[in-house]
């Protein structure tokens, strides 16, 4: 189960709630809670991202803060390797290295620890999150990756809005894979 059929994605895509105007006016959330508390949908996403990957050799599962933990973890576990944290500035309780990324009115910052990948040079990492919009958060977490001397071999997420172009931020750093698109 590599690639989803499209009676598959149909499945999961209507698993997931939108909720118009939120977290602002225009905006149309797509919201995972219901495709976490819908035991056959999630079990079909974590089932396919475990075939998927069952086959790349990784070391390690990057989950970005907070949504991304929850896929993350959860297919670290299936896999039998580590899960590292991509967290906000100020979380991680040791020594941490940092990377800054672009918001439309500032910057914000995302830091792993300094010995998230046990000081494996080129370990084989997957990066993953719910959802890719801008790519500001996945292109920084892709770069802390790369600057802990690892190898982010692909970054997944569950949706990809397109219209946003968000994974031209990650070409220079990781190939992307969605399961779901949004165009």
């Amino acid at each position: 189960m590599r690639v989803l059929n499209e009676d598959q994605k149909r499945f999961l895509a209507e698993s997931i709630r939108d909720v118009p105007d939120f977290p602002k006016p225009g905006i149309l959330f797509k919201d995972i809670t219901t495709l976490l508390n819908n035991p056959k949908a999630y079990t079909l996403l974590m089932d396919h991202l475990s075939a998927r990957y069952n086959e790349y050799d990784l070391d390690y599962i990057a989950g970005i803060e907070s949504r991304g933990f929850i896929f993350g973890a959860a297919l670290a576990a299936k896999l039998g390797i580590g899960f590292v944290p991509v967290r906000k500035k100020g979380k991680l309780p040791s020594a941490t290295i940092a990377e800054k990324y672009a918001l439309e009115y500032g910057f914000d910052e995302v830091e792993i620890h300094i010995d998230a990948f046990n000081e494996k040079v080129g370990a084989k990492v997957l990066l993953i999150d719910d959802l890719i919009a801008t790519g500001g958060t996945a292109a920084a977490a892709a770069k802390l990756i790369q600057d802990a001397k690892a190898e982010c071999v692909e970054a997944c997420f569950v949706i990809n809005l397109k219209f946003l172009n968000g994974e031209e931020k990650l070409d220079a750093l990781a190939p992307c894979y969605s399961v779901l698109e949004v165009l």
